[in-house]
């Protein structure tokens, strides 16, 4: 009796810690969904301004963190995007500006383009080399699969996302932007079975299916980079019907439609994963690749009129959502900047910190948890116009133009860069330069 007795509880035992003990398998990683929005500005969200309709979007800040110093190293499109996937800051990829397309197909056939009016006349790069580790080759080893949906803008074939860590591809090809959000949507035949759909919407018809099928018993990664905000500024026409009839302008209720319809792509998104039953085991990321094309108010510059290293240009919306994990309605003020995500999306799918010094990014784990990353430096470089290189640290921003001025800015008091203390006597702008200067000889190429 006493040894029935032993087995029993033996048995118990066991079953219990099989019960209680993580399982380390594929599925037990959350799934992961990373929303990158073109040119959408820092302001432009219905939670900053109410000229905007986002409510799907202010759900999600409401449900997760929201990093309000959130920035991008190189704030152009290519740049943009290679700092994400890579965690590498641009200029290390001789990359400073976005690329071109210089065939009428959308191709490049020389390795670099120079733009006419840099200064500087730097080379940069038409593609991102394949020799490159991105997140989705990281993950994979992880055992995730990886989808891409929409906008590339990173090399032609043989350079596309399915050459990177991407298992499977959408709405992709050579272009940095559609020629129109109706058909034709592209100057080739990307996407060219469509008479009469809004471009975001099929590639939110295509996210919706991908997460509706899914049955693979390994956890999934989809990037969805949308081509919207990006002009050509063509609004999805009931949108824009509702902005006007509220008194907007043709320009202003063209841009709020296009910003409404990437809302509603956010929701229809979220609303997959629930039905499919995984929205409380999948990760949210919403980002944008660098500041609006319009008003940017009360953050100063955007993406164009020469100061794209201003607030308005170089800071972004940055939303996360980690279930379990993030505080409802949470937010961080520390700077962080988009070669972040790269490390962060490896320590998620890994359980383990991601230590590399191929890397600039660092994981916000930490952050995510609650908890405060440790103080750092961050540092801009895009090369197109006299302004070029840029150092923010902690309060104090310095900018620098290859004309030899410089301009510093405490971005924590003065959000709008109104007053420029350069030649002030602060100790803090020679710190400011001796840092950047050191900077730029480790991190900007030469070429002879």
């Amino acid at each position: 009796m006493k040894h029935t007795i032993l087995i029993l509880i033996s048995v118990l035992y066991i079953l219990l810690y099989l019960l209680l003990t993580p399982k380390v398998t594929g599925q037990s990683q959350p799934h992961v969904v990373l929303l990158f929005v073109d040119d959408w500005g820092w302001s432009d969200v219905g939670f900053r301004n109410d000229r905007f309709l986002t409510p799907h979007i202010d759900q999600l800040k409401r449900d997760g963190m929201e990093f309000t110093r959130a920035y991008i190293p190189t704030p152009t499109c290519s740049p943009s995007r290679a700092s994400l996937l890579t965690g590498k800051e641009a200029i290390r990829l001789e990359m400073p500006r976005h690329i071109e397309q210089k065939n009428k197909d959308g191709t490049n056939d020389e390795k670099y383009n120079y733009w006419k009016t840099d200064p500087a006349q730097m080379p940069s790069i038409n593609w991102l080399p394949l020799e490159e580790q991105t997140y989705a080759e990281v993950l994979k080893e992880q055992g995730y699969y990886n989808m891409f949906i929409g906008k590339w803008h990173l090399g032609h074939e043989p350079y596309y996302p399915i050459y990177q860590g991407f298992d499977a591809m959408f709405g992709t090809g050579n272009w940095g932007h559609p020629k129109s959000y109706y058909p034709d949507f592209f100057k080739d035949d990307l996407l060219e079975d469509y008479s009469d759909a809004y471009l975001t919407d099929v590639l939110t018809d295509k996210a919706v299916q991908f997460i509706s099928d899914y049955d693979k018993d390994v956890p999934f990664m989809m990037s969805l980079w949308y081509y919207n905000v990006h002009s050509p500024h063509v609004g999805r026409k009931d949108l824009v019907e509702q902005f006007l009839e509220k008194g907007y302008s043709d320009k202003e209720a063209t841009y709020a439609a296009m910003v409404a319809s990437m809302d509603a792509s956010v929701g229809r998104v979220r609303t997959a994963l629930k039905d499919k039953g995984i929205d409380k085991n999948t990760v949210v990321l919403l980002i944008s690749d660098q500041g609006g094309f319009f008003s940017n108010a009360p953050l100063s510059g955007g993406k164009i009129g020469g100061n794209t290293l201003g607030e308005g240009g170089a800071r972004v919306p940055f939303l996360v959502y980690y279930p379990g994990v993030t505080t409802p309605g949470s937010v961080s003020d520390t700077p962080i900047q988009t070669i972040d995500v790269f490390p962060t999306l490896a320590e998620i799918a890994s359980g383990n910190r991601y230590n590399s010094d191929d890397i600039q990014g660092v994981s916000l784990m930490p952050e995510l948890k609650g908890k405060k990353l440790n103080s750092r430096d961050l540092f801009f470089y895009r090369s197109y116009e006299d302004q070029y290189a840029a150092i923010l640290s902690g309060a104090w921003k310095l900018i620098k133009y290859r004309s030899g001025t410089y301009e510093l800015f405490n971005v924590a008091d003065d959000i709008s860069e109104h007053t420029n203390q350069i030649g002030t006597g602060l100790p803090i702008e020679k710190t400011l330069k001796n840092k950047l200067k050191k900077w730029e000889t480790r991190a900007v190429p030469t070429y002879e």
